[in-house]
């Protein structure tokens, strides 16, 4: 039994400590949050102890923590957490910063703990399914990816002004997927963004629709398309393309049923946000996590896997200011 600390019970936090719930060979310990009365609440919903952040991590009854918290929060706690030999299971982005990330990762290397960086969508049964597939030779040689990814509505300047912008806070899950699925680093970004969906997102000092594309050094090219608008429903979609044909995730609607009358067909509409999207995968996630390290088995993504979605945001955000592609080198992560 993997003894859980759950470090942020917000949105994020109450996902997990639903999964842990779920699973036979975990149990959530201790919560923490900087609101006492929403950690209150998610303690007595699950049957754990309110504690002080630096007293859960610190705690001899508690074997790993779940960081979700605020991203400027990440640092201190990553370097806390790995000092006092507990497992770490972290929210993207670790840091906005490249260097913060390598910080992190020099502290979690030498204190040889667990670290898993929380890209939920390599979990998803449909996205892992197709890299099986890809991977098994089904298609090909892999030529070129699509990978489209839209919120049903921006979220508020005011998260936008801390969020690192659209790059770092919502494209990185897309960017860790394309080098999922690729198999090999990109060496070349390049950006294109506009603020078409919110003013207030430009004053932010944001963008708010962008596209991405990543070239890799065999030659394979990955498209990014992303959107703060969408307005039916949560946009998840890939397309791969191979010498041999071609394999495709559509979008999981709210159900499967279509319905057919003089004005054509119609089929309901696309989920509504991440949470109803990625329920199945967040439970993986965590139940993928909880087996590698009650096994002591190697965790993917780690949070070299972290780093090198970062530098790759990082050079996104650098190429749509600069108006030109970004060379990147990430072999010495």
């Amino acid at each position: 039994m993997l003894k859980l600390g759950l470090l942020g019970c917000g949105r994020i936090g109450a996902v997990h400590a639903k999964s842990i719930q779920r699973l036979p060979n975990a149990a959530l310990v201790a919560v923490s949050d900087a609101q006492p009365e929403t950690a209150e609440a998610m303690a007595n919903a699950n049957g754990a102890d309110v504690r002080d952040s630096k007293d859960l991590v610190r705690s001899a009854d508690i074997d790993a923590v779940i960081i979700g918290t605020p991203t400027d929060t990440h640092f201190d706690l990553i370097h806390s957490a790995a000092e006092a030999g507990k497992a770490i299971f972290c929210e993207k982005p670790i840091d906005l910063s490249a260097h913060n990330i390598r910080a992190c990762k020099k502290v979690v290397e030498e204190a040889c703990v667990p670290f898993m960086t929380a890209f939920n969508r390599r979990f998803d049964p449909n996205f892992a399914n197709l890299q099986k597939r890809l991977a098994g030779g089904e298609i090909g040689a892999f030529e070129i990816l699509t990978i489209l990814s839209r919120d049903p509505s921006p979220p508020p300047a005011s998260y936008i002004k801390a969020s690192g912008g659209l790059f770092r806070d919502m494209m990185i899950h897309d960017l860790d997927m394309a080098r999922f699925l690729l198999g090999e680093d990109p060496v070349s970004v390049f950006a294109v963004g506009s603020c078409l969906v919110d003013p207030q997102i430009e004053k932010a000092g944001d963008v708010d629709t962008a596209a991405v594309t990543l070239t890799t050094a065999r030659g394979t090219i990955c498209q990014i398309s992303n959107s703060r608008r969408a307005s039916y429903g949560y946009d998840q979609r890939i397309e791969m393309h191979g010498s041999e044909g071609m394999l495709r995730a559509a979008n999981v609607q709210e159900d499967t049923i279509e319905v057919a009358n003089a004005r054509g067909f119609r089929s309901a509409p696309a989920k509504a946000f991440f949470l109803e999207r990625y329920e199945a995968a967040y439970l993986s996630e965590m139940s993928y996590f909880v087996t590698a390290v009650l096994h002591d088995q190697p965790i993917s993504p780690d949070i070299t896997d972290g780093l090198k979605a970062q530098l790759l945001a990082d050079a996104a955000t650098q190429s749509a200011s600069e108006k030109r592609p970004v060379t990147v080198n990430l072999n010495n992560c």
